[in-house]
């Protein structure tokens, strides 16, 4: 048997955002964001499933909190619903949602959990939305007063934040690949979406300076790792590509203050381009506190001509895979770690997803989900071997707490190591939670 040994130092945390567990969907003043519109829009969800009433957390935040502190986490990330503390996206606040995440924030605090806010969590007010979304630079100047005034009412207590999460998905998945709300299909729309959210990160960063000095800032974007199948410079070229529409091209901007120029002739080449304005890169490039790291998947890559924009193709390793289909590998994720660490330096990194979809259901009061232990272990030991290469990684948040409403697939997937009853809300605690609770109290595990 073989001891992985976590530093001391490494925060514990645990994972959710508003809309996949809030519900309480048109109660006390909330407003429909995009992902209400797209979830009760036929054919957008699997099984016509919505996130109206999700995991009830909008009612049952305390019994919650009581798990997280049981799991002995030092923080737990949350999201706020935008469209449920400022109901007109600019403009009046509504008090009542305010009251929920003050109510939600001192009940973390009270249990000697530190909350960290994700700002967006892809649930753009529909409002917004109809005016032009993401798509105009009106909604950057909508999230800068909706992040001020979220930074005025919490900032005293709550001093770890995050801008956007996995900006790609919010763009590209959402806007050209048409999977997410709001459901385009344009790569010129994905392109002014994902740099319209970066100018909005950095002008909350701007204004976060001023408004919680002594708090920490930064956003969370997704990656995974393909790993080139063979030598050839067309598997290495496709491979190289496909990672940096997803890493280089939002981290490039943050870090480096520019675009990957090998992406920016390839949109040209399919007459799309980036809407940069004058000031737009120095707005975006702000220095940051932390880099939020999301990883959940990987494989092996190679050239195939025709095969989507990069002409890329997936060659999984094995057969292994999670429920949602995703490959296992969790080489990909010291691969990753390493190389962000190598192209961008001492950037502190929070792991702010990383977990794995099993759908084991409840047998005799029990989830006996030991695939997904096997699944933290192996990236537990992935993120022990990247501090040891010297990455300077200062928390590991597990998606998710909760079961919950996970976009596009419904309820069907399952990622939470707290099982979920949709129709009761009750909550069941499965054998991960357990595992991971103990993880914390010893800083280690067997393998």
């Amino acid at each position: 048997m073989t001891t992985i040994q976590l530093p001391e130092s490494l925060k514990w945390g645990a994972a959710t955002a508003s809309y996949q567990i809030e519900g309480a969907a048109q109660e006390d003043g909330r407003t429909p964001s995009i992902w209400d519109t797209f979830s009760h829009t036929p054919g957008k969800v699997k099984n016509a499933d919505n996130g109206d009433h999700a995991c009830n957390s909008y009612h049952l935040y305390k019994e919650d909190v009581s798990h997280l502190k049981e799991l002995g986490v030092d923080m737990y990330r949350f999201s706020i619903s935008w469209s449920r503390v400022i109901p007109a996206g600019t403009g009046e606040v509504n008090e009542k949602g305010i009251a929920y995440y003050r109510n939600l924030i001192q009940e973390l605090i009270d249990n000697g959990i530190e909350p960290m806010i994700t700002l967006y969590h892809w649930d753009l007010p529909q409002v917004l939305q109809d005016a032009g979304g993401w798509e105009s630079r009106e909604t950057i100047d909508a999230f800068q007063e909706y992040a001020n005034t979220m930074f005025k009412e919490f900032g005293g207590q709550v001093k770890k934040w995050i801008t956007i999460n996995e900006p790609w998905c919010a763009s590209f998945l959402s806007n050209y690949l048409g999977v997410h709300a709001p459901g385009k299909q344009s790569l010129q729309a994905g392109i002014d979406v994902a740099h319209h959210l970066l100018v909005a990160h950095g002008k909350a960063v701007q204004s976060f300076r001023e408004l919680v000095p002594d708090g920490e800032i930064g956003y969370a974007p997704n990656v995974s790792w393909l790993e080139p199948y063979s030598p050839t410079e067309k598997d290495q070229a496709a491979c190289r590509l496909s990672m940096m529409f997803q890493k280089e091209w939002f981290m490039d901007p943050v870090f480096k203050g520019s675009y990957p120029e090998e992406l920016v002739q390839l949109f040209a080449k399919h007459h799309a381009e980036v809407p940069i304005e004058e000031g737009d890169l120095e707005i975006i490039s702000q220095p940051i506190d932390f880099m939020g790291i999301n990883y959940y998947t990987g494989s092996l890559g190679r050239y195939k001509e025709g095969a989507g924009l990069f002409e890329v193709e997936e060659v999984p390793l094995d057969e292994r895979r999670t429920d949602i289909g995703w490959p296992i590998y969790s080489e990909g994720f010291y691969k990753v770690l390493c190389n962000l660490h190598e192209t961008y330096g001492d950037v502190p990194i929070y792991i702010t997803e990383n977990g794995a979809c099993y759908n084991h259901e409840v047998e005799d009061g029990r989830v006996n989900d030991q695939e997904r232990i096997e699944y933290l272990k192996q990236h537990l030991t992935a993120l022990e071997r990247a501090m040891k290469a010297g990455v300077p990684i200062t928390g590991y948040i597990v998606w998710s707490l909760l079961d919950n409403f996970e976009w596009a697939e419904g309820y069907e997937k399952r990622f939470g190591i707290i099982h979920i009853d949709f129709d009761t809300f009750e909550r069941t605690r499965k054998d991960s939670f357990y595992w991971y609770r103990d993880t914390i109290r010893e800083q280690q595990f067997s393998l």
